[in-house]
């Protein structure tokens, strides 16, 4: 994981989420930050020091696939920001 900056606000990355399933984790966690299509190296060294990451499947534990998948950046609501 990376260093934390303690002054700044967790974020949320959803991982392998493929259906329905982001709907609902939407519904209890609200919309992610990050989206990461599967858990690679990338995606694990996305996730910061006091990050939250929920998966559709398998656990921050797991290995990281050995094949890379692209990522998706969520875009501010605010087009200000």
């Amino acid at each position: 994981m990376n260093d934390a900056n303690p002054s700044r606000r967790p974020a949320l990355h959803f991982v392998g989420f493929r259906g329905d399933e982001y709907s609902r984790a939407i519904r209890v966690f609200g919309p992610p930050d990050f989206i990461h299509v599967g858990w690679d190296s990338w995606a694990k060294l996305d996730v910061a020091a006091g990050d939250i990451v929920v998966f559709a499947r398998g656990t921050f534990d797991d290995p990281p696939s050995a094949y890379s998948f692209p990522d998706i950046y969520e875009a501010p609501d605010d087009a200000s920001a």
